[in-house]
């Protein structure tokens, strides 16, 4: 058999499932959507660095966003603080009951005393709620 021929054969039976150039297309087709995602994301914000339009309503995007997240913060402190001074009154109603309980000798100190704890406990927080409201208040630099 010529050695031409048994070339071509040996070539044809190692490649009979697939094209020889497949692989090449497969590499192609292996980068990643994210990866494609990425680039093209990394093209946009060049073009967007340009642009003082961009640059400017990216700037009022955050100086907004900034601005929100403390008024969020602030009326979170300040819903926080009521709840806890809410929970500290009806403390310190059960206070009230328990220690009348206690002074007609129907229950023992140890109610009275978890009920004192956790009329200041929760007292504590809520002032200490509005405290750190009216100190983050002062400290805005506007």
């Amino acid at each position: 058999m010529p050695v031409a021929l048994e070339r071509f054969l040996s070539r044809t039976q190692l490649c009979v499932i697939v094209a020889p150039k497949t692989d090449k297309i497969e590499a192609v087709n292996k980068v990643s959507t994210a990866r494609k995602l990425g680039i093209v994301a990394r093209v946009a914000g060049q073009q967007a660095k340009r642009s003082r339009t961009l640059r400017a309503a990216g700037h009022a995007v955050s100086t907004t966003a900034r601005a929100l997240g403390r008024v969020l913060h602030q009326l979170w402190l300040e819903v926080t603080g009521l709840v806890f001074l809410v929970m500290a009154a009806s403390g310190g109603i059960a206070l009230a009951h328990e220690f009348s309980k206690y002074e007609a000798g129907k229950t023992g100190l140890g109610r009275v005393a978890v009920a004192t704890c956790f009329t200041i406990t929760f007292a504590w927080f809520g002032v200490s709620s509005f405290w750190r409201v009216r100190k983050k208040s002062k400290n805005v630099d506007v």
